[in-house]
């Protein structure tokens, strides 16, 4: 097994497209509760004319995670200091790749100059993010169409 981190590239839009609108409809479902129009409006954006936007965005860092040579998980950084994106495919859950990306993405919020990192964990990702030192930070977020977990966490070089 080989994950590869990288920066995406638009040639990568319709897997990444693929892997966030799997990973929202497959691996969510505590969060959507198969409601047909929370889905939509957070994949609504997920299409490939919507990730294209996100790739070519000069604000976002964006990056794909390869296992195996295959587009495995989608993560984004912004230039606010925030982790907007970090989704994998059901087929490459608990396979490392999460992880994997997760570290690629402080350390890029560290190469910004971010000593702390900050993002909204769904209630499916919130113990993973936990198990790599996030700390809950506030409230639970009630403006998205999906609530999220503000979460927090101070940033090392060793992850």
């Amino acid at each position: 097994m080989s994950i590869n981190i990288r920066r995406a590239i638009l040639a990568d839009v319709p897997a990444m497209s693929r892997v966030l609108i799997d990973s929202i409809t497959e691996l969510c479902v505590t969060d959507h509760r198969d409601d047909e129009k929370a889905l939509a409006a957070w994949t609504a954006n997920k299409s490939e004319a919507g990730v294209a936007k996100t790739v070519a965005n000069p604000d976002l860092r964006v990056f794909v995670a390869e296992l195996d040579g295959e587009i495995a998980a989608v993560g984004a950084v912004d230039t606010s200091g925030k982790i907007g994106l970090n989704y994998v495919a059901p087929t490459a859950r608990f396979r490392g790749v999460s992880k994997a990306l997760l570290h690629r993405l402080e350390q890029e919020l560290l190469a910004l100059g971010f000593a702390e990192g900050n993002l909204e964990a769904t209630e499916t990702a919130r113990r993973f993010y936990r198990s790599a030192g996030w700390l809950e930070n506030g409230p639970r977020a009630t403006s998205r169409t999906v609530n999220g977990y503000p979460m927090r966490k101070l940033l090392t070089a060793s992850g």
